[in-house]
């Protein structure tokens, strides 16, 4: 095999190697959305990858290591779809109080999203597994990092240094998650959810100083 035969001969299992990783997490991130932290196996994994068992353990020698890495990596895409479609979606001037209002809704349409339920699943299986819960809190700390940086960018420049701005993000992102858990038992259309209204009138309220 010639040098040139041999490097695309790499470049194509390579390609073949993401490929397989993608399958495997996206079969991942179904189950634990469907079936639940316990439903998560990584035989039912395997099975709605299409992959073999070889395969999926050379990607993810535990199973915990595969979910943590499914959620990350579906908030992880969620997130940089966020920071690419942010000026589509954020219409406002940078200093017009309606930017406020459009930020508030774009955090919480993103409470519900798949990469959420998800992580709900993980965060209660936690609370009694030490390993998953040693292995979920990077991938934690290091999403929080670029929720904060992808809120800021919503909010624009003018918004995000207002003093009292680090205060109202934590507000709001703590708060909306409480409410959002809501969901999993009452569903309904969460743009009419009254929170909402409240939210935006908070933090107009102490982003005014």
């Amino acid at each position: 095999m010639t040098a040139t035969g041999a490097e695309g001969y790499l470049e194509l299992q390579e390609k073949r190697s993401r490929a397989s990783r993608q399958q495997i997490l996206d079969a991942a991130v179904q189950c634990l959305i469907e079936q639940g932290y316990a439903g998560a196996s990584t035989l039912r994994i395997q099975e709605l990858a299409g992959i073999s068992r070889g395969r999926l353990l050379h990607h993810f020698p535990s199973r915990d290591e595969l979910l943590v890495g499914a959620v990350q990596h579906l908030a992880s895409t969620r997130v940089a779809e966020l920071r690419e479609g942010v000026g589509a979606m954020i219409t406002a001037a940078a200093d017009d109080p309606a930017r406020i209002d459009e930020a508030v809704g774009q955090m919480w349409s993103n409470f519900h999203q798949p990469f959420f339920w998800a992580s709900i699943e993980l965060w209660v299986a936690a609370r009694h597994n030490d390993a998953l819960r040693d292995a979920l809190r990077p991938a934690e700390h290091q999403l929080q990092r670029a929720i904060y940086e992808t809120v800021a960018v919503m909010f624009g420049p003018v918004w995000a240094a207002r003093p009292r701005y680090w205060q109202v993000t934590d507000i709001l992102l703590s708060s909306m998650r409480g409410v959002a858990l809501a969901y999993g038992f009452d569903p309904r259309n969460p743009e009419r959810d009254p929170h909402l209204a409240q939210w935006c009138g908070m933090a107009r309220i102490l982003l005014a100083d």
